[in-house]
């Protein structure tokens, strides 16, 4: 039984292998073997996610995405969550997740036809909960944060955010270094809005490539 572990993190500064540990306790507590590690600093809100697509593409039939949250695995609209769920049964992948017990079933090879269709269909239907679950989470978090940024402006608190001033210094030490652009963006991960912002500021001429 193939097993394709599935890591995801919203943003660049947190840590999406955190679950690492719990995923390899379960595959051993339920005799499997994690073949295989996707890991990626995406949202969850968003459809387009390489490494998440590069897995749909390594799978077989009958293969495990075995995920730690749901959510991890989608935070998606409901028309883009019926989308990923077209190309899970095109590759009949078997998504597991610890948060969803009625998934176990489909890590283990015992059971029979019967029982498996059945698990299978509970397990469509939680899957389908537990994500719009997961994206009525994800928009109630964006509606209050809107809230209170609107609020503090209306206050005259409002900053916006703060700025990474070690990152940008830095940036701005390499570009005066001579640097390129895409020398700056893969030693420091930011965008490239960023670098064109740190060179406008610092009136230094750059290679942009």
């Amino acid at each position: 039984m193939f097993v394709r572990a599935y890591l995801r993190a919203s943003a660049s500064h947190q840590d999406a292998t955190r679950a690492r540990e719990q995923l390899i306790a379960f595959a051993a507590e339920h005799d499997l073997r994690i073949a295989a590690w996707y890991v990626e600093n995406e949202s969850g809100a968003k459809l387009a996610r390489p490494e998440l697509f590069r897995l749909l593409a390594d799978a077989h039939p009958l293969d495990i995405c075995l995920i730690e949250q749901v959510d991890r695995l989608s935070r998606l609209s409901a028309e883009d969550w019926t989308k990923l769920k077209v190309e899970l049964a095109k590759k009949q992948v078997r998504v597991v997740a610890l948060d969803l017990p009625t998934s176990w079933m489909m890590a283990s090879a015992k059971t029979d036809e019967f029982t498996g269709r059945m698990f299978d269909a509970i397990n469509g239907m939680m899957l389908d909960m537990l994500a719009a679950i997961a994206r009525k989470d994800y928009e109630d978090r964006r509606r209050r944060v809107a809230q209170g940024q609107a609020k503090a402006k209306a206050e005259g608190r409002y900053r916006g955010r703060l700025e990474d001033k070690a990152r940008n210094d830095g940036i701005a030490s390499m570009l005066r270094g001579g640097s390129s652009w895409s020398m700056v963006q893969s030693a420091t991960g930011c965008s490239r809005a960023t670098v064109a912002k740190i060179a406008k500021r610092i009136a230094q001429p750059v290679a942009a490539e």
